[in-house]
């Protein structure tokens, strides 16, 4: 009966931690995770959004010169996204995953995990992602 019991208890505690993880929007394995309570990608480095972006619009307004300095989180074309996430379909045609409808990118000068360099830059156009 107690090893019946232990199993149950088992059970509940695991699903548990799965709805809560859901709860706060779940990382996008393998692409995203949080580290220190800011969204960041597989690599570690910070994620931003750009302010010039419409939410849920599936589409983004950082683009040629833009995107080299702000390169996009692509994700492969296949990507099944919940939750908070999705894909929009980039001007270039390839796919680039998105938070609560804001495109997600990195910034060339964030050189090591844990740089937030581009956070307020461009007169506060781009900002990390606080979770």
């Amino acid at each position: 009966m107690n090893r019946i019991k232990s199993i149950l208890i088992g059970f509940i505690a695991s699903a548990t931690l799965a709805a809560c993880a859901s709860m706060s929007g779940g990382a996008m394995a393998p692409y995203t995770k949080v580290n220190d309570g800011i969204l960041v990608g597989s690599n570690n480095m910070t994620l931003y959004t750009f302010a010039k972006d419409v939410s849920g619009s599936g589409k983004s307004a950082c683009n040629g010169p833009c995107a080299a300095n702000w390169p996009p989180l692509l994700v492969d074309g296949n990507t099944v996204v919940s939750g908070n996430y999705s894909v929009i379909t980039r001007d270039d045609g390839k796919k680039q995953l998105a938070f609560k409808g804001m495109p997600l990118y990195f910034w060339v000068k964030d050189t090591k995990p844990g740089d937030k360099t581009g956070d307020g830059f461009l007169n506060g156009a781009w900002h990390i992602v606080k979770m």
